[in-house]
């Protein structure tokens, strides 16, 4: 899709005139009517104006002439799963698994694999093959190759040294001791729990990014212990296998 089609698009989607449009980027309707017609594009000052009011990329702004893929992962990018900085804006180069809130992720190459290659045993790799991969890829992406240089890692570290502390401390029956944290979509790990009543809730923002880890129970019997946090609470659960009969245990703030 052209860039002038795809503007038009956006702007006929969320009900808006050209003259209200302009307002919000402050430029002129006129200016508005010649990106829709093909005359100009904006320029880049207005496209991160545009890029965030949207709530798009400015690569699906200009029409996806490039194929995004993350930096430190190397998953394909969509408007859907791209990394944000401090401010909210979308950052092209990273996924929000990697990249969240203008932190990265991830400083051991080797804990990013480990959370992968499950999920690409689900596409049909080997757990063999899929590490392979992994470990060719990865250093070929520009996050490892200056991972030194951006300092990666730094501030998230810590916070997930102070959350397994205290995951640690609350010294849960049957819990294995938490050794690591890792970044984990909230669709993903969004469970329903069934509430006394019969009906189901569930607790978690399905496109937010959070740091936990599945534990098998010293119990044994097939139930896991799930656990999640971010800045503001703490959360373990179990559940059987792929989440199926999900307890809450413990929800607490932090």
């Amino acid at each position: 899709m052209k860039t002038k089609d795809v503007l038009l698009q956006l702007r006929t989607k969320r009900g808006l005139s050209q003259d209200e449009l302009a307002e919000k980027v402050f430029v002129t309707r006129q200016a508005v009517s010649r990106w829709e017609t093909g005359e100009t594009v904006p320029n880049t000052e207005t496209l991160k104006l545009l890029s965030a009011f949207y709530n798009v990329s400015i690569n699906t702004l200009l029409g996806s002439p490039r194929q995004l893929i993350c930096q430190c992962c190397g998953m394909p990018l969509d408007d859907e799963v791209t990394g944000r900085d401090k401010d909210g804006a979308l950052n092209e180069d990273y996924c929000k698994w990697c990249y969240a809130d203008g932190e990265y992720t991830y400083s051991d190459m080797d804990d990013l694999i480990d959370v992968c290659v499950p999920l690409m045993k689900k596409e049909g790799f080997t757990e063999e093959q899929a590490r392979a991969y992994m470990r060719e890829k990865l250093p070929k992406l520009d996050y490892w190759k200056t991972y030194k240089e951006l300092g990666g890692g730094g501030k998230f570290e810590e916070l997930k040294k102070k959350l397994i502390e205290e995951f640690n401390a609350l010294h849960v029956e049957g819990m294995p001791r938490v050794e690591k944290l890792n970044a984990l979509v909230g669709s993903y790990v969004n469970l329903a729990y069934r509430l006394p009543n019969g009906e189901t809730v569930k607790f978690l923002d399905d496109g937010a990014t959070y740091l936990g880890n599945q534990l098998e129970s010293e119990f044994g019997g097939g139930r896991c212990f799930g656990i999640l946090a971010n800045m503001d609470f703490l959360m373990v659960a179990t559940y059987g296998e792929g989440g199926k009969d999900p307890e809450l245990v413990i929800y607490k703030k932090r």
